[in-house]
């Protein structure tokens, strides 16, 4: 999923590093490259770097930079990489839905020899290469190379300081203390989260209040189809009649079910709101955006496990004419200078440096995430297992949110594709 909408405005720019070609341009000196990070974001910040750093090591060469958003490329991925107008190297979601579908349909370029050449297998952690490797079905976590992650990501809660401490609220550690706090907000006539529900937000909402309720084995039936999954068990049933009873309890207001992320974000900075449930990949736009308050973040309260994994991938696909340029790129990113440079953007690195981040929000950012990972708490997203989840998940959120369907109903929906695309895959 795990995914981002900040480069939502950026949908038809074309930016040039140097002069570049034009689309399905064979020219060996220029190097074809998408990604859809926003300017301003920690990713976007890393990856201009990492643009500079790879033209002045490559004397000659040109990069050519078209930014996309996140939506567009989920949509058209497939179609423009089975064409002549398909980048060298771009930046493409993780797992089963995404990556792995396009791996299976022969679109991208197996790595694993360059994984190995170039020491991707051993600078980057296990737990991270997971979403790096599939195997013929299309399910993560084992097999061929097909994309290299960049950087790391988790769903964190992110708050606004001056509110909590206005009402004397402290940071909760507990489920039930989470909703204490939203208690006190909504009493003061205040919606205490802000919410994307027209995309991805919403259901990472529902997927962290499961996930309270589960533990690793839960997590790789459902995601790498190890066993049987019951979308009516103890976890998905508690994500979500809890999430309808907060919407009962005015936790989100009706505005949610029609909010995209990049609206939820801005809200969320312009004070509106004083708790926002979303990625890390926010962190650089929030230290950037908010001018009138002060600000942190902390993991979600009570849960072992939370919504997170290696960041997006950098995927070669199968027609790309510069791969030896694309696979050159990646090495770049994974520098330990341009991933020092997306760590101070307010980014999570794939490879730390040894001297750690003087900023107090970095370093709580990047200290919950290896938490997470020690732990074995990174439990993807909830729209990997199948093509097309993601807006199967969208629709059945705003259900909750507008009530227009029962937490089983909502239940019932999201199993039926699910177990079209087991049956399907023979997993």
């Amino acid at each position: 999923m795990v995914a981002r909408v900040l480069a939502a405005l950026l949908l038809s720019t074309t930016v040039l590093a140097g002069c570049g070609g034009s689309s399905g341009d064979s020219n060996p000196n220029t190097l074809r490259l998408w990604h859809y990070e926003g300017p301003e974001s920690a990713m976007g910040v890393a990856w201009t770097a990492a643009i500079a750093k790879f033209e002045a090591t490559h004397p000659g060469v040109r990069v050519e930079f078209e930014a996309k958003g996140f939506e567009q490329v989920q949509k058209t991925a497939a179609m423009v990489l089975n064409s002549n107008e398909a980048p060298d190297v771009l930046e493409y979601n993780k797992g089963n839905a995404t990556t792995g579908l396009l791996s299976r349909q022969g679109l991208l370029t197996d790595l694993s020899e360059q994984a190995a050449a170039r020491g991707w297998d051993k600078r980057l952690p296990a737990g991270l290469q997971t979403t790096a490797r599939y195997d013929d079905r299309g399910v993560l976590g084992s097999g061929k190379w097909y994309g290299v992650p960049n950087y790391a990501e988790y769903v964190t809660v992110y708050y606004n300081k001056d509110a909590f401490a206005e009402r004397g609220l402290a940071v909760p550690t507990t489920l039930a203390e989470f909703t204490a706090a939203m208690d006190v907000f909504v009493a003061a006539g205040v919606t205490p989260l802000a919410v994307g529900g027209a995309e991805y937000p919403a259901q990472q909402i529902l997927y962290q209040l499961a996930l309270g309720k589960a533990d690793r084995g839960w997590v790789d039936r459902y995601q790498r189809y190890t066993g049987d999954v019951d979308f009516h068990d103890a976890a998905w049933v508690h994500g979500a009649t809890t999430f309808a009873e907060w919407v009962a309890k005015r936790y989100l207001g009706p505005e949610s079910s029609g909010m995209k992320a990049e609206d939820m974000g801005l809200a969320f900075m312009q004070g509106k709101y004083p708790i926002m449930v979303s990625g890390s990949w926010w962190q650089g736009r929030l230290k950037s955006g908010i001018k009138g308050f002060g600000w942190g973040s902390f993991p979600w309260p009570g849960n072992r496990m939370s919504a997170g994994s290696s960041g997006n991938l950098w995927v070669v696909p199968a027609g790309s004419k510069n791969k030896e340029l694309a696979y050159d790129f990646i090495d770049i990113t994974l520098s330990q200078e341009i991933q020092d440079q997306l760590r101070d953007a307010g980014g999570v690195p794939v490879s730390p440096g040894a001297v750690e981040s003087t900023d107090p929000a970095v370093k709580a950012l990047i200290g919950d995430f290896d938490t997470l990972v020690r732990n074995d708490g990174l439990a993807y997203y909830p729209d990997w297992p199948a093509p097309g989840f993601y807006a199967v998940f969208v629709s059945a959120t705003q259900k909750l949110i507008t009530g227009a369907a029962t937490p089983h109903q909502v239940l019932d929906e999201v199993a039926k594709p699910y177990a079209e695309n087991r049956a399907t895959i023979g997993g």
